[in-house]
């Protein structure tokens, strides 16, 4: 985590936010790097204005804005009592995209905001605002549920060093970087999933293959897997940490919330899925499936040559 100094924090006074902001002003104390504070204020329907209040729609869109200023001004001067540089911002407009125009302005390399959801069995931990920026924000982003425990007790890295490519060579050992940094930070656990199947098991089954021969497939396929997990392990030196390596035979939508459940994870470190050069490729759907089923504060990362669809030049 020491690799962030722009560090951009996101807040929402209509969500506890508390344990994003000790977060990120933590990290940026030990990074010793630049936090900056925004709020973004969402413009109503001039008949939503009309509906509650008789005050022309402007001066009270104003008063609205001076009180956003007012409490991240008063959010920032603390954070500089703490010996932070941090600074604050109000901008106007639909948060998911202001937020991610300022990552482009500033080159933030980091986007850390509060889970706006309540989370639980049937609750989404992700609002929109959250899923937006895991989709189409080109720098990491950090959701971080309310109660999370800090130091994070247990920290999981989703891998898949199964897939080739610059993406993928990129981004795997990312993910294990990062999950490692958070693990090293207490005395935090370090878990590794990799989810694999058997490519076509349907298949040579109907082709008549014994149960013994189907099972030495399988058998090959999880040690051919288990190759790739160690090479990625190879290139990324977390041994210290004593990882708990998870060779998982499945389907990464169903494995990796059940792991997180049964692990008691804290935080769930995933890539997320696009082609280089397209821009705003969304989120992949098993990425996406697995969001919708967590309870845990989550780091996502995109590949190198991610495009986000959202630019300054379509700002009116």
């Amino acid at each position: 985590m020491k690799r962030f100094k722009n560090i951009l924090l996101i807040c929402n006074f209509d969500t506890k936010q508390h344990m994003a902001i000790d977060r990120a002003v933590s990290l940026a104390g030990q990074n010793k790097a630049r936090l900056t504070v925004i709020t973004v204020v969402k413009e109503l329907p001039v008949n939503t204005w009309m509906a509650i209040t008789a005050m022309p729609p402007q001066e009270l869109f104003e008063l609205v804005i001076k009180d956003r200023q007012e409490k991240v001004d008063a959010l920032v001067a603390d954070m500089v009592k703490q010996g932070v540089d941090a600074r604050s911002l109000v901008v106007t407009g639909t948060p998911f995209l202001e937020i991610i125009r300022q990552v482009l302005c500033d080159k933030h390399d980091l986007v850390i905001l509060a889970a706006e959801g309540k989370g639980g069995i049937r609750k989404r931990l992700f609002g929109s605002t959250s899923m937006h920026l895991m989709r189409k924000c080109p720098c990491p982003v950090w959701v971080v549920k309310q109660a999370q425990t800090w130091p994070c007790t247990r920290t999981l890295a989703a891998v898949d060093p199964s897939t080739s490519g610059t993406e993928s060579d990129s981004l795997n050992p990312l993910i294990l970087q990062l999950a490692g940094s958070m693990a090293s930070k207490g005395v935090g656990e370090l878990h590794v999933i990799h989810v694999w199947h058997l490519f076509g098991e349907r298949y040579v089954r109907i082709r008549g293959m014994t149960e013994d021969e189907i099972q030495e497939a399988r058998e090959s396929e999880r040690l051919r897997h288990r190759e790739y997990l160690n090479t990625l392990l190879g290139q990324v030196d977390v041994t210290e940490l004593k990882p708990h390596l998870h060779l998982i035979e499945g389907n990464p939508i169903e494995c990796i919330p059940e792991l997180v459940m049964e692990q008691g994870i804290d935080l769930l470190v995933m890539g997320t899925v696009c082609r280089t050069g397209i821009g705003g490729f969304l989120i992949g759907n098993t990425a996406e499936e697995v969001l919708n089923q967590i309870d845990c504060s989550v780091l996502t990362v995109k590949p190198e040559g991610f495009v986000t669809p959202v630019t300054l030049e379509d700002k009116k």
